[in-house]
């Protein structure tokens, strides 16, 4: 959706200013890394968890690589407690991608807040914390989904290079179209599929 690593919108989250479970020495549970010194990008995974999701954190703990993954509510999350589990525990970061993958920007107020509120309810059932972090599906968002997901104390996470990793099992293609964009402070979006 976005070229660049870097925008004008002010109600989306950035890798500059987003660094999942870091303080201020940007100690997170894999590890110190100065992101003035190293070229730091964000690796996010949507829509899931699923089938293939054991096999890519296995791939992610061999690799010391933490992740975001944005999960959906009524398909996954309550299908997959097991996985959500295992994604929080293993440093992970545990993202909110509505129940149901709804056009946030197609509902009325309430019922994107409702999404939303439901996907948050279950995450925190499973892991004991709610997320702080949503991306909308589809990239989709306004004043009315910035107003919403403020209420319910959620960053709005966009992506600046994404895969199109759902639309082909080309994992050449895959790797050549990430590659190609990632520079410092991108968010890359894949798919835990």
């Amino acid at each position: 959706m976005l070229s660049g690593c870097s925008s004008d919108q002010t109600d989306t989250t950035w890798p500059a200013s987003a660094r999942s479970k870091a303080g201020d020495n940007a100690k997170g549970k894999q590890g110190a890394v100065d992101c003035a010194k190293a070229k730091c990008i964000a690796l996010t995974f949507d829509a899931g968890p699923g089938k293939d999701t054991g096999q890519l954190l296995d791939t992610l703990k061999d690799k010391k690589v933490p992740a975001t993954f944005f999960l959906l509510g009524k398909n996954h999350v309550k299908k997959h407690p097991d996985l959500v589990r295992r994604i929080a525990a293993e440093g992970h970061e545990v993202a909110n991608h509505t129940w149901s993958h709804p056009r946030l920007t197609d509902l009325e107020p309430d019922e994107a807040r409702k999404k939303l509120a439901l996907t948050q309810d279950g995450i925190e059932e499973i892991t004991g914390h709610k997320p702080t972090l949503m991306r909308p599906p589809q990239g989709r968002t306004n004043k009315d989904v910035s107003k919403v997901s403020k209420e319910l104390g959620l960053s709005q996470v966009l992506w600046s290079v994404t895969a199109k990793d759902y639309s082909t099992t080309d994992s050449a293609l895959i790797r050549k179209r990430v590659l190609d964009l990632a520079d410092r402070d991108c968010i890359i979006l894949l798919h835990d599929i």
